[in-house]
């Protein structure tokens, strides 16, 4: 996950930002972004914020705003993890507000907000977890209902893991890739959602059990299954995702299960991290 101090981050984003830039919390500006920006969901700014500071180590401070000689403006929220401020980290979440009035979220780490207060929350709580932040809300991690914000053919991802028996383990990850130039030819500019399962159903042990389910989205479009044990949960009613399996699927079921074995050795890998 990538954190920004505030000032690294406005000089970064600002293009250029105007000397006299940066200006009180209760802009116009301001008040715009936090009553007209929505996630994909419905959410507001606020629903989100006061949803999310209930559940992860989230606490807002301060909102801001800075202008570019390109003439957009950004608008930024400034948090931190601990209230009694027992740590320097500060962070900043920062919305673009271009002249047309088109406002999007330019920090890549706080992207998952879009989904909704739910994804946002697993994505800082799992983060918490791999900066080995003390009191972390590991329930959060594991609540079927928070991954409800991924739909497939068959229904939500929560719910087809409620009645498929499966419980979550970790790690878990919702992360927003960017993609870093147009030239780029590995995956970018997309949502990912990673986590491990372990489900109680008849099926291939090494597929169910610390199973990997992963899920991409991109800007506009459907979920999209992208392991194996993913693509049964997405196309087969729930608890019978291995209840047919064709003879020509034997080969891609032992080709899920080393993908399956690399995929979990880079979910440790990235948790380590």
């Amino acid at each position: 996950m990538l954190w920004f101090c505030l000032g690294l981050l406005l000089i970064g984003l600002a293009e250029a930002v105007t000397s006299d830039s940066v200006r009180a919390d209760d802009s116009p500006l301001v008040d715009k972004v936090r009553s007209t920006w929505r996630a994909q969901d419905g959410e507001t700014v606020e629903q989100i914020i006061s949803k999310v500071a209930k559940v992860a180590h989230f606490v807002p401070r301060t909102w801001g705003v800075a202008g570019a000689i390109d003439q957009s403006e950004y608008v930024f929220l400034s948090w931190t993890r601990h209230q009694d401020k027992r740590s320097l980290e500060e962070y900043v979440i920062v919305w673009k507000v271009v002249p047309d009035g088109t406002i999007r979220i330019v920090s890549a780490y706080a992207k998952p907000m879009e989904l909704g207060w739910r994804a946002f929350a697993l994505s800082l709580i799992a983060g918490e977890v791999a900066d080995g932040e003390n009191d972390v809300n590991r329930r959060v991690l594991h609540d079927q209902a928070n991954f409800n914000f991924v739909t497939t053919a068959q229904g939500t991802l929560g719910n087809l893991l409620g009645h498929g028996r499966c419980t979550i383990v970790e790690p878990v990850s919702v992360d927003y890739l960017p993609k870093v130039d147009e030239n780029q030819t590995t995956k970018g500019d997309l949502w990912r959602v990673r986590l491990l399962v372990n489900c109680h159903i008849p099926s291939p042990r090494y597929l169910t059990r610390k199973g990997v389910i992963s899920f991409e989205k991109r800007e506009g479009q459907e979920w999209e299954p992208q392991s194996f044990l993913a693509k049964r949960i997405a196309t087969f009613p729930p608890g019978s995702w291995f209840d047919h399996i064709e003879p020509d699927e034997r080969d891609a079921l032992e080709r899920a299960r080393k993908a399956s074995a690399n995929e979990r050795g880079e979910q440790f890998r990235g948790a380590a991290h």
